[in-house]
């Protein structure tokens, strides 16, 4: 069953153990919490820009919405 972001309740967007792998080549640990605290910051930039390309008369996200 997939993890949950705690704030939001939602299902996490990134792949933890991904992360995990890149905070440790930058010889840093993650919290227990970093991880749903990324995945909230994905869902803020995935609404901002569904909102920018829907304002822009489009239904496909694209980089420069970003």
């Amino acid at each position: 069953m997939a993890k949950k972001a705690k704030k939001k309740g939602k299902e996490v967007l990134v792949v933890a153990s991904k992360v995990r792998d890149y905070v440790k080549s930058k010889k840093c640990n993650t919290s227990g919490e970093f991880i749903g605290e990324l995945s909230n910051a994905v869902y803020d930039l995935i609404d901002k820009a569904a909102a920018r390309a829907k304002g822009n008369n489009r239904k496909t996200i694209q980089a420069k919405d970003a």
